[in-house]
């Protein structure tokens, strides 16, 4: 696939999951809903990461890592947000991680780094 052509892939795939991250929230599945919105950004990243770099992205979820491969100028506040929704990217965390991650994600919890993600959202979009 071309460049622009996976760049389509990875943002069109990211806007999915988007609206999977908000239908989860709205029912009241908290976890997965964190879990879509770090998907979201990492295709986000990875979209960047081709435009910027002209190769595929790396094979790698930690966000903060993927970052460090694009010449992007970012702030601490920023990448300290990144490396707390790289923590959402439960899939392959033991049980007892889950658990007390599942614990975590109230309401009020989840609601707050839902607007986080969306925001980074908005600004990757601009880059």
């Amino acid at each position: 696939m071309e460049n622009e052509k996976l760049v389509k892939h990875w943002i069109d795939s990211a806007e999915i999951d988007r609206r999977a991250m908000k239908h989860l929230f709205e029912k009241e599945d908290f976890h997965w809903s964190l879990f879509m919105g770090h998907l979201v950004i990492e295709k986000l990243l990875k979209a960047l990461y081709i435009k910027e770099n002209k190769e595929q992205p790396p094979f790698i979820h930690n966000l903060s890592r993927i970052i460090q491969k694009i010449d992007i100028d970012i702030s601490e506040e920023k990448l300290d947000v990144f490396d707390t929704i790289t923590t959402f990217n439960i899939r392959a965390r033991y049980d007892d991680y889950k658990q007390l991650f599942y614990k975590k994600c109230t309401p009020e919890y989840t609601a707050t780094w839902i607007k986080n993600i969306e925001e980074m959202i908005l600004w990757l979009k601009e880059k």
